[in-house]
């Protein structure tokens, strides 16, 4: 399926100051796909090399890690030949690799007309041992869960999402396009944007079966839980992530610990609560105690609210039936909002460059979302 990330991998092709390139993302967002596929369109061939699958790429890394050795060995034990300009190398789960990672320091500085991408989970490479990290030698980009527009793309609807980016004015919709795209975000809030779940979607033209592969992909991060935390923190991260759906099903949005665990404090899980944002599970939208520019000055490090990356699996995580979504339920209205919250805000969060932040007067009133503009403030009220 089509990503938008496809015209930034190519603009990265094409760039005066392209260097070795990190697509960062959380699990199972499509980062491998993206490469593999930007890859086969751009590039006369792809040499392709998993750290994660693979335990014996490192070693070709150890002692001198000069790019021409590098290339001329990872040539010999692909059995690909592996041109300058012509051939997309991508190192894949890089962040298991910390020689790896610092090569890429090698091939900014003496071998820039090899084109190398890489791939890699958020934290790992955050986490990456100190002194591997080539700082200031990489170009960086994020992959994020399947956008509304990239959904309406993959169900062969791209008419209705030219129609959308086109207008720029707020005359009202006509209603059978209205009604069409209210159906269709329907159906996106059931299956979201992960895209075993949407191409689960479109081979079964039904809900069941995406609910299934979003339990499986919860599952997935609960073993990511096991291996990359630290064993006391693992309960921590746990609770949290369990936590999500009572935390948006209160009127107030705002986190709140007590709701992870009876008597829990700030301090006792801020860890936990770092590891999930690092890792791109989670949404963190803080609190501006002012709307002035720059709101990130103004943000508060104790009020916040949470948001998961998919929308889709905040719905698998709270055990949601998808009919409930798609034919409403005066029980659910309330919840609803929590969903149309989510989306908003995973909507909202790739696109922008300054964070994203919301605002309460005195706990008397609040603005759900705040946007910063280059020369104003725009204040975003959400409704179900």
């Amino acid at each position: 399926m089509k990503r938008d990330i496809e015209i930034q991998l190519e603009m990265w092709k094409k760039s005066v100051r392209r260097k070795p390139l990190i697509l960062q993302g959380a699990r199972q967002v499509g980062k491998t796909y993206s490469i593999l596929e930007f890859g086969k369109k751009f590039y006369a061939n792809v040499a392709y090399f998993d750290f994660e699958e693979n335990e014996n790429l490192n070693s070709l890394f150890t002692g001198d890690i000069n790019p021409e050795r590098i290339i001329s060995t990872l040539s010999l034990s692909s059995g690909m030949k592996i041109e300058r300009g012509k051939t997309l190398i991508f190192f894949d789960e890089i962040q298991e690799s910390s020689r790896a990672l610092n090569s890429l320091k090698y091939f900014a500085e003496k071998a820039s007309d090899y084109h190398v991408a890489t791939a890699g989970s958020l934290l790992g490479i955050q986490l990456s041992r100190p002194g591997s990290f080539p700082v200031g030698k990489v170009n960086f980009l994020t992959l994020y869960p399947l956008s509304f527009y990239e959904f309406l793309d993959a169900i062969e609807e791209t008419n209705l999402r030219m129609f959308l980016e086109d207008k720029k004015d707020f005359s009202p919709i006509p209603d059978i396009i209205h009604n069409k795209l209210i159906d269709y975000l329907k159906i996106y809030y059931i299956i979201g944007g992960m895209p075993e779940s949407l191409k689960t979607y479109i081979q079964t033209r039904e809900s069941t079966s995406c609910r299934i592969v979003q339990q499986e992909i919860l599952k997935a991060y609960l073993l990511d839980f096991s291996r990359h935390v630290d064993g006391t923190d693992i309960p921590k991260v746990s609770a949290i992530w369990n936590s999500l759906p009572a935390q948006l099903a209160k009127e107030n949005k705002k986190f709140i610990f007590k709701l992870v665990r009876e008597g829990a404090r700030a301090r006792m899980y801020e860890d936990a609560l770092s590891w999930l944002e690092l890792s791109g599970l989670i949404y963190c939208v803080r609190e501006a105690a002012a709307a002035r520019i720059p709101l990130r000055s103004y943000a508060s490090s104790k009020a916040f609210k949470i948001y998961m990356l998919d929308v889709g699996l905040l719905g698998a995580l709270s055990g949601l039936r998808p009919h409930i979504i798609l034919e409403g339920n005066k029980l659910f209205t309330e919840f609803f909002g929590s969903f149309t919250e989510n989306y908003t805000a995973q909507e909202l969060i790739p696109a922008l460059k300054t964070g994203l932040f919301y605002w309460t007067s005195e706990g008397k009133a609040e603005v759900d979302f705040l946007l910063e503009g280059k020369k104003d403030i725009v204040p975003l009220e959400v409704k179900a």
